[in-house]
């Protein structure tokens, strides 16, 4: 019995082996890892205002006066001048929409008046509603230079009445008002792929 119980041990086996076989095959499929990395580089940001990062501009209207008009290094009735913003996205691989504000303005004189563009504001308020622009990404040249002119006219009125009492306000200011200056603060944000 023992030939018997070892023929039949081996071919028990033979038949495992055989079933294990024939039964792996169908129930197996290919199973194949392909494994990549998502890159993308990033786009370079740069925004600069009079070539300062992250500052903000104090503009005292002395420094920015026409030489011609300064009256014992003070500014008065009679005097001019101008300033220039200039916004600068070079290097900016993405467009930049820009913001000009002024802030902390203090003792303004009453008659003077600002041209930006051919045009007239007198409170600087008003102006900063049409100093805002766009530097697209594709531009060419990403340097945008606002230059705003500044003017406390010698005689402001269009009739005498107009003008005695507009010399009555300039004297008062002359009397109480001693250093107009106001900071400029310019926001730059990126704009919305399309």
């Amino acid at each position: 019995m023992n030939k018997k119980k070892t023929a039949l041990l081996v071919i028990c086996v033979i038949l495992a082996i055989i079933l294990s076989f024939i039964g792996g095959k169908t129930f197996s499929k290919y199973v194949s890892e392909v494994k990549g990395t998502g890159t993308a580089e990033i786009a370079n940001w740069v925004f600069k205002v009079n070539g300062k990062e992250d500052v903000v501009q104090n503009v005292n209207l002395l420094s920015t006066y026409n030489n011609e008009t300064l009256i014992n290094n003070k500014v008065a009735p009679g005097t001019s001048g101008s300033f220039n913003i200039i916004v600068d996205a070079t290097g900016s691989e993405v467009g930049v929409d820009y913001v000009i504000q002024f802030l902390n303005e203090s003792e303004k004189p009453q008659n003077l008046i600002f041209t930006y563009d051919n045009q007239q504001y007198t409170t600087i308020q008003d102006l900063e509603k049409d100093l805002s622009g766009t530097i697209n990404a594709n531009d060419e040249n990403k340097t945008r230079t606002i230059t705003i002119n500044w003017e406390w006219q010698y005689e402001t009125g269009e009739n005498e009445n107009e003008i005695n009492q507009n010399d009555k306000i300039d004297t008062n200011n002359a009397k109480q008002l001693e250093n107009y200056t106001f900071d400029i603060y310019v926001t730059g944000t990126q704009v919305m792929p399309q």
